[in-house]
């Protein structure tokens, strides 16, 4: 069950960002950020240029292919690498090009597939194993039960 849980979950995963369309929608965050302060509105064709995102990242590339023992360039280039990311990201628009039956009916298959990857899984904990990995019911009443008086300074190990 879990195997088949998991197939309709990734089926309809696959359905979902298979319809799901990226389309550029001018520049992002910090583009329009930037344009505001030039006086630009940032609205429309008014934004700063992509390119001068790249600056730090090229800088601080030429500073690793100089002294790659260095930390600032290392530290410039994740901070470059997440600004474009971040750049990049938040200038594209998700476009949904399905009905919303269809998306309902994906949802229903990726929500049926979860349930039942979850159900064996709790079936299986019932079944065999124990999450604390002792195994069986008696194992464990075995280790929790009080010593005797007599054998309470002895070692289980001594019985």
């Amino acid at each position: 069950m879990l195997g088949i849980g998991f197939m309709l979950a990734a089926l309809a995963a696959y359905f979902f960002f298979d319809s799901v369309r990226l389309e550029s929608h001018g520049s992002g965050i910090i583009g329009r950020a930037m344009g505001r302060g030039r006086g630009g509105g940032g609205g429309g064709g008014s934004t700063v240029s992509f390119g001068i995102l790249f600056v730090p990242f090229v800088i601080s590339v030429i500073a690793l292919f100089y002294d790659a023992s260095k930390k600032w360039p290392w530290i410039l280039l994740f901070v470059s690498l997440i600004i474009l990311a971040i750049e990049f990201l938040s200038g594209m628009r998700p476009k949904i090009n399905m009905k919303s039956s269809t998306l309902l009916l994906m949802m229903t298959i990726f929500g049926a597939g979860v349930a039942m990857m979850l159900r064996s899984l709790r079936d299986f904990s019932r079944i065999g194993g124990t999450q604390d990995g002792i195994g069986a019911e008696e194992d464990r009443t075995y280790l929790e039960a009080p010593l005797p008086p007599k054998e309470r300074g002895r070692d289980r190990k001594d019985r």
